[in-house]
């Protein structure tokens, strides 16, 4: 044992001068022969996807990729580049803002999908009150405030996984799960609670057998792609200091 080559443990890169093997493929075998989905399905399973399997990877990557000025992660992308940032700093500002609540309902849904198909469809209801007891009110994947009635992504999102469930490319189980999830919120509220991006992408997610964190660990990446755009965007147009709101907008004070 070495202290200096144990250091660190990767099973995904081999390296050498002159050679450079991704997961047991030499890069030159890969350049050109893989798309970029395939090549993170690569890096994160460690082998290759199917045709069928890249492809509905990548419906949900490019669903994903902006959300418009008005979302937090590309509004600080944007503000970034008028304080001076150059687009390394803007995607770092930008990508920090994707947490929990901006960024985290796909990682949530695929966990409570993976709750319901553990328990059985049958138990849906009791999960999902165990949800709202344990997390607040709010299920992760389903309306939108925006979006009203319909996020147009979602059944878009939705007829790629029937189709892939109908070539055997995944069974369908989540996709049965998440539509169970939307009638059952739907009779509760007395109203539709239409199926949003974040439900529609957790059921691709959690249909390819990605674990809860990558799904919003893939969602980094498609939305960094958007924050990119958008920084580049605003560098064009100039501007200095933009703040969330034009300068004559004034904040409501509500001290003394």
């Amino acid at each position: 044992m070495s202290d200096v080559s144990d250091w660190w443990r990767t099973a995904i890169i081999d390296m050498e001068p002159g050679r450079i093997a991704i997961r047991g493929h030499e890069i030159q075998d890969l350049i050109g022969q893989v798309s970029f989905p395939q090549m993170i399905w690569l890096m994160l399973r460690g082998d290759l996807p199917t045709e069928g399997q890249a492809r509905l990877l990548e419906a949900a990557l490019v669903s994903a990729v902006d959300h418009g000025p008005q979302a937090p992660s590309i509004a600080a992308g944007r503000m970034a580049v008028t304080c001076g940032l150059p687009l390394n700093g803007a995607l770092a500002s930008a990508v920090n803002m994707l947490d929990d609540v901006h960024g985290g309902a796909g990682e949530q849904a695929v966990e409570l999908y993976t709750r319901i198909d553990a328990a059985g469809l049958a138990a849906l209801p009791d999960v999902v009150a165990a949800w709202r007891a344990e997390r607040g009110k709010y299920v992760p994947g389903f309306g939108h405030r925006f979006h009203n009635p319909v996020d147009p992504r979602a059944p878009a999102l939705m007829d790629e996984v029937a189709k892939a469930a109908e070539a055997g490319i995944c069974d369908g189980r989540f996709a049965a799960i998440g539509q169970a999830v939307e009638a059952h919120l739907g009779a509760l509220r007395g109203g539709a609670v239409p199926m949003n991006i974040d439900g529609a992408t957790a059921v691709i997610y959690a249909e390819l057998g990605f674990a809860p964190p990558l799904a919003r660990g893939l969602f980094l990446l498609s939305r960094s792609v958007g924050i990119l755009a958008h920084a580049w965007e605003q560098m064009g147009q100039g501007g200095r200091n933009k703040g969330p709101t034009p300068p004559q907008y004034r904040w409501t004070y509500t001290g003394g």
